[in-house]
């Protein structure tokens, strides 16, 4: 099959960007699964496994779709009726009315109810980019892995969650000031920054954590440092946002809870924490080594590879290619009046 991936945007990336990675996993695992990848990206753009064209932001999208394609596969909305079968696949959330093409994928079940769909695949990553974690090493402190920049991944929630733990924190992916958005964090000798942080420095980090602290305060549609986090045996300690509790598997049994007096707010499972309360959070945390990093990382392998991720990709490529629709009405998304961009925690 010959595959045409879009995004308006640049690859490879090397430090943060979500989608682009993924793009990227993606045409990688397709190819090794024997199909032709072309990639319809930014100037500048180049990869070593496939094709790669440039998109002209001032000409239709239409007139820059190859000829020998099969199937397009688009990662933004283009708005725009394609000469060749198509599918959309939304990675972030939207907060205004929108109703979506009948071919639109979403990246987690509950991104998909969220926004009137059905249709989901979850994101993969490449385990080769992560290299062979060391599950018997000691374990020193915790981590913060996203955009600190953005307030809705709440790093100054997870750096009071580690103090408040008694625990050091190190945070990948965000400065101590950033101007830009306004956040500034109190010298805290328990927390340190790295910034947007790649490659094997940003594993090596993940590979001394007792496990990720994520408080976001928003529906997370999937959550790549999840997925990367449990590669490396760390558990998750966050809130039950979004997608993190499909992510964390179905719950434990409340015997978990008993082994350090859990409460029935917080959301258990052989991975994780989720919980609205600190306080809930913070006694986990004080008991991170009571989850197994075997099973941690052995659930990341499961259900988040990238080989997975292709495989279902190519279910739905089939689906269009015999002329079907992915959903059978257009998904539509009503926001509710009173919604809150940010959530919240409590004590």
């Amino acid at each position: 099959m010959k595959i045409l991936i879009v995004n308006n945007s640049k690859i490879p990336v090397h430090l943060y960007g979500g989608t682009e990675r993924v793009i990227w996993w993606l045409g990688k695992s397709l190819v090794r699964l024997g199909h032709e990848v072309t990639y319809l990206v930014k100037t500048g753009s180049e990869c070593p496994f496939a094709n790669v064209l440039f998109i002209n932001d001032k000409k239709p999208l239409t007139e820059q779709i190859p000829d020998d394609c099969d199937v397009v596969h688009l990662h933004f909305d283009a708005a725009e009726t394609l000469p060749k079968p198509a599918l959309t696949t939304l990675h972030h959330n939207l907060s205004e009315a929108h109703t979506f093409h009948p071919n639109t994928v979403f990246v987690s079940q509950n991104h998909a109810q969220r926004h009137g769909g059905s249709v989901y695949v979850h994101n993969g990553i490449d385990f080769d980019d992560y290299g062979k974690p060391d599950l018997d090493n000691k374990r020193l402190y915790f981590h913060f892995l996203g955009n600190a920049a953005w307030r809705v991944k709440n790093v100054r929630g997870a750096i009071d969650l580690a103090g408040k733990a008694g625990e050091r924190l190190h945070v990948i992916g965000g400065t101590r000031v950033n101007f830009r958005s306004g956040l500034r964090i109190t010298l805290t000798p328990h927390v340190r920054f790295h910034g947007m942080l790649g490659g094997d420095g940003k594993n090596a980090i993940i590979n001394g954590s007792k496990g990720l602290v994520f408080p976001v305060l928003w529906h997370e549609p999937f959550g790549l440092p999840v997925a990367e986090s449990l590669y490396f045996g760390c558990p998750v300690f966050g809130t039950p946002f979004g997608a993190l509790p499909e992510l964390l598997g179905k719950k434990s049994t409340p015997q978990r809870k008993a082994q350090w007096n859990g409460t029935v707010d917080a959301y258990y499972s052989d991975f994780g924490c989720l919980s609205v309360k600190r306080s809930e959070l913070v006694e986990a945390m004080k008991n991170a080594a009571s989850f197994d990093r075997l099973k941690c990382q052995e659930h990341a392998v499961a259900h988040f590879s990238a080989d997975l991720m292709a495989r279902n990709y190519l279910q739905l490529y089939e689906k269009v290619l015999n002329g079907h629709t992915l959903h059978h009405e257009p998904p539509v998304f009503n926001p509710a009046p009173d919604a809150e961009k940010v959530l919240s925690m409590k004590e």
